[in-house]
């Protein structure tokens, strides 16, 4: 590989998240608390400079949320890329992105999963004084913050606990610096747009906070349900003639040992209930559980709608069963209205830098794009495989309008 010529460099700060406690605070967004030397040349993300961990620790503990933010990214990452059959430099760097062996999709894939979660992203550039090589970094946008000059950003791995001395700074692309390994390096910030926030994004499903937390809390309810009991099935009355609260508690406790299940259960009252033996047991119905159904549904219809996405591309739309039809007309209306920009939105500054930096036409990079159910049919053209996948098209070029079965027959041909 081309890079493996130059001497080693690496990005300019890559500090493991300190895993000394688990993330364990409330759902309650931008709970916690920063040191009161933070904040005097960076901007504040959320108010308390935490609101990216807060959106983090719900997106470990809402299930459906989660599954949409992850598919999100993996369809914008796509599946492969396509580009000039000239650009060898460009091939080389898909192949092998940075010195650690990601390829560009995998630093692709973990950009649109930030972007997707936070609304924001950060990705750095690495290069030389005679552009001999080309690496891009994925920095956890969690970990970066906005210097109040304009111009850079700070890095730091624990933002509840800022040390400026332990904090690292990069200049914000276009603008390039060098580094103590001798290397020039930069930071591309992607952010979603939404008036009155200058500095950073604000995610896409930002409507939808209230609901993908009633969403985790009702899976808790059941939770709860399960492990606790704490619902009650019934009540059971006995039948006993008993002279003072102690014999009474005794005559429960035995009753509780013999008769019930899980403690909790079941609750047990003595009664004298006058001649003959009157015991019985007393059901008590759950009549808010439909409720409690029907809001966890509604909050995950809700989810689904703040993050702009469709349930059948994400496998959640268990009641009415799965139709291919279906799944493809929502992973192509998918496609138009949230993907494609999004993946324009990443490659932009991708194919400047290879043509700044490789040499190289960079604006023939694409992404390669695939509905998630069923191949193409084989009587499809080319042309036409490219449109459904969104890219480039030429009903006109020769080597477009051939059949997909056709290339499918070569292909066997040469693993036969």
């Amino acid at each position: 590989m081309e890079q493996n010529n130059k001497k080693s460099y690496k990005p300019k700060i890559f500090t493991p998240r300190a895993a000394s406690s688990p993330l364990d605070v409330g759902i309650t967004i931008g709970s916690g608390a920063v040191s009161k030397s933070a904040g005097s040349d960076f901007w504040k993300w959320g108010s308390d400079n935490l609101f990216p961990n807060a959106l983090s620790l719900l997106a470990r503990r809402a299930t459906i949320h989660r599954r949409i933010i992850n598919d999100k990214a993996d369809y914008i990452s796509g599946k492969g890329f396509i580009v000039d059959d000239r650009a060898v430099r460009t091939k080389n760097f898909i192949a092998r992105a940075n010195s650690r062996g990601e390829s560009l999709r995998q630093v692709l894939n973990y950009l649109a999963l930030d972007k997707a979660l936070f609304g924001n992203a950060f990705v750095e550039v690495v290069t030389d004084g005679a552009h001999s090589f080309l690496a891009l970094f994925h920095q956890d946008a969690s970990r970066c913050r906005l210097a109040k000059d304009g111009t850079h950003a700070i890095l730091h791995h624990d933002w509840s606990h800022y040390v400026a001395a332990e904090s690292a700074s990069l200049p914000l692309y276009p603008l390039f610096e060098q580094g103590e390994d001798g290397n020039l390096h930069s930071l591309i910030h992607f952010k979603d747009y939404e008036p009155m926030f200058s500095h950073y994004g604000v995610p896409p499903y930002i409507a939808g906070l209230g609901v993908s937390t009633i969403a985790y809390k009702t899976d808790n309810w059941n939770i709860s349900r399960l492990d606790n009991s704490f619902q009650l099935s019934g009540v059971m009355l006995l039948d006993g003639g008993v002279d003072n609260e102690k014999d009474a508690e005794e005559f429960v406790k035995t009753a509780e040992r013999k008769f019930a299940g899980k403690p909790g259960q079941v609750m047990f009252m003595v009664k004298d209930c006058g001649d003959g033996d009157s015991s019985r047991f007393i059901p008590i119905s759950s009549s808010n559980e439909g409720d409690w159904e029907s809001l966890h549904e509604q909050a995950v219809s809700d989810i689904v709608v703040a993050h702009s996405w469709f349930r059948s591309i994400s496998g959640l739309d268990y009641a009415t069963g799965f139709s291919s039809e279906r799944i493809l007309h929502e992973w192509e209306v998918a496609l138009n209205t949230v993907i494609l920009g999004e993946q324009e939105e990443l490659l932009d500054p991708i194919r400047l830098l290879i043509g700044e930096i490789l040499g190289e036409n960079g604006s023939s990079l694409d992404i390669i794009n695939r509905p998630p159910s069923r191949s193409k049919p084989e009587y499809m053209r080319v042309w036409e495989a490219r449109m459904a996948d969104g890219l480039d098209y030429n009903p006109e070029d020769p080597a477009q309008q051939i059949f997909l079965a056709q290339i499918s027959k070569t292909d066997n041909s040469k693993t036969a």
